[in-house]
């Protein structure tokens, strides 16, 4: 027998697997029918039967493999550390199917033998996604293609019957809200606190996930987990893909992104839980998904809500702690993985070295440079927006939406909500329709301006902007170059700022003009605040989005599109020419 299992899984390993994979998404498919689009009870009681036994088979056979094959080759990689994983998680909600015991009862119920399902489904369909080898596309062409599959995929799933409580959503809806989610935007075409089922908000959460860190970096993530490692050529595309110049360092880059999103998405929903009354909700489970929900939707700078009214609603417009700790969530990731894991390493550092000093009586040696040379200028850059727009915001909103506002704290906290909310958040605690006309246009130029590089928020970013006033203040005071923490600029990085500063002013202009062509009935000032919020990822909205015409909202998904992958990207991905001249045109200088 052990002969045989050892010839099994080193010649024909690839057949056991891929005879998983066909079965977990046979599986997996019945459940996506069953849970949006059955609707008949006699049929879904037959189909709910069918999972039960499709749930047993599939925990039966992973369970099966996994020991056969630890049984067989007398060891455990990495793949076989998320089998048991896999195996682990599985065997506790059959445990608690089966035992009747009191406090594992919660994990008894039907949504959780679902989520066990997907769990071997996209175990399986990670150990095939690592099938780059066969493509010889630019990486950045994968990167666009991966986006259009995600929206297409997120389309259909919102098209089923039993993602919404009332009438399907069209195709166009539908399309509109998956593109919405996946480029982390918020706008909405209908409102999914009141018209999207418990399946349809779920989809959305996904989808807010997947696109906010990148279906690439899930892919490239869940693929070396269940798989067990990368080919030299996958190491090549992702550390083109996550920007990583080492070779060596595109794994635990990977890793690093992953893990740091969700703990620091795990910290918010904590928090936001306790700062949430118990009384709004039927049960904790509902708070529990409440948490989750917005964490979510706040580090990715999405904007979605489960809240009629948002943010502005009656129990939670006045709760302060909820808005402050929604505010640190969606400000710490617009700030930029690599600025966040800067942080992380240094208080690591720091308790290390508070460890050593005390327990071990030992100096502990720091690195010469904590913060890293783009760390220091994001964060400059952040906190002087950051502070210039809250004080602005108040100053400009006192006898506007600030007057609603009982106290002091109360008007501060509302001031540093809604204006770093505006950069890319999209939540709004204030309806936006009742701001002051200088304060919208400060709305309108904080959504252009955005969040740092490297984030999941939006816009042309504050570096950009602060790259192109600095390069004017050097050319005012007749410098060559931008100088700043004893560094110099390179002169890649102007010229990029300034080609992105103008292909989004471009855009956006493009965009506008359009949608006065679909939509002429509509107010001129809406229409751009609604285009510019498309195309920084922004979200907030004048209300206008639900009342445009089929043609206008697909002005809007391709303008949330170009905003979420970039048109600099688009542009580098279909013209991008890589043959190499050998050769130097003569300088010459304009006039300006």
């Amino acid at each position: 027998m052990a002969s045989f299992l050892k010839f099994v899984f080193r010649y024909r390993q690839g057949i056991v697997d891929r005879v998983m994979f066909y079965v977990s998404m046979i599986c997996a498919l019945t459940v996506i029918v069953h849970v949006g689009y059955i609707t008949n009870p006699n049929i879904a009681l037959y189909t709910g039967q069918a999972i039960v036994i499709m749930f047993y088979g599939l925990f039966f056979m992973e369970l099966l493999r996994t020991g056969s094959y630890i049984y067989a080759s007398q060891r455990i990689n990495v793949s076989q550390y998320s089998g048991i994983v896999v195996v682990t998680s599985i065997f506790v909600i059959v445990l608690a199917r089966i035992s009747g015991v009191d406090f594992l009862s919660y994990f008894a119920r039907d949504e959780w033998m679902y989520f066990g399902i997907g769990v071997i489904f996209l175990s399986e369909l990670s150990k095939s996604s690592l099938f780059f080898d066969n493509f010889y596309f630019n990486p950045t062409i994968l990167f666009v293609i991966s986006f259009i599959g995600l929206i297409l995929i997120g389309t259909l799933l919102l098209m089923l019957p039993r993602t919404t409580l009332h009438a399907p959503l069209s195709f166009v809806d539908a399309f509109f809200m998956a593109t919405s989610a996946v480029c982390i935007t918020g706008l909405a075409v209908t409102d999914i606190s009141s018209n999207f089922s418990l399946f349809g908000q779920s989809v959305i959460l996904t989808l807010i996930q997947v696109g906010g860190l990148g279906i690439m970096t899930f892919t490239g993530f869940f693929g070396y987990f269940f798989s067990g490692g990368f080919s030299f050529k996958n190491q090549l595309m992702f550390g083109e893909i996550l920007g990583e110049n080492k070779l060596n360092s595109v794994i635990s880059t990977l890793l690093t992104i992953i893990s740091i999103t969700l703990l620091f998405e795990l910290i918010g929903a904590v928090f936001i839980f306790f700062s949430i009354e118990s009384a709004h909700f039927d049960n904790v489970g509902q708070q529990i998904f409440f948490s989750v929900f917005h964490s979510i939707s706040s580090f990715c700078n999405s904007g979605f809500t489960i809240l009629p009214d948002g943010i502005a609603n009656d129990n939670y417009r006045y709760n302060y702690g909820f808005q402050i700790v929604l505010a640190l969530i969606f400000v710490l990731g617009g700030m930029g993985f690599g600025t966040v894991y800067n942080f992380y390493t240094y208080v690591k550092s720091q308790i290390e070295a508070l460890i050593q000093a005390v327990v071990n009586k030992k100096r502990f040696k720091h690195k010469a440079q904590q913060f890293s040379f783009n760390t220091k200028f994001i964060v400059l850059c952040n906190m002087v927006v950051l502070v210039l727009a809250t004080v602005s915001y108040y100053v400009m909103e006192q006898n506007y939406t600030l007057s609603e506002d009982k106290s002091v704290i109360g008007e501060w906290v509302t001031s540093f909500f809604m204006a770093n909310a505006s950069r890319s958040a999209g939540f709004n605690s204030v309806n936006i329709n009742f701001l002051n006309i200088p304060t919208l246009i400060m709305i309108t130029t904080l959504m252009w301006v955005g969040v740092a590089p490297g984030s999941t928020g939006g816009g042309v970013k504050v570096t950009t902007i602060a790259l192109a006033f600095m390069n004017i203040i050097a050319l005012a005071r007749g410098k060559d170059s931008i100088e700043i923490f004893r560094r110099r600029i390179a002169a890649e990085s102007i010229n990029k700022a300034f080609a992105i500063i103008i292909l989004s002013v471009l855009t956006i202009t493009f965009s506008f003009i359009l949608l006065n062509v679909t939509d002429p009935q509509q107010e001129m000032i809406p229409l751009l605040f609604e285009v510019v919020s498309a195309y920084t990822t922004c979200g907030l909205s004048m209300g206008v989005t639900p009342s445009l015409s089929a043609a206008g909202k697909l002005v809007v998904i391709i303008t949330m599109f170009v905003g979420r992958v970039g048109m600099l990207t688009l542009l580098v991905a279909f013209i991008k020419n890589t043959k190499n001249k050998s050769y130097i045109y003569p300088t010459e200088k304009l006039l300006f």
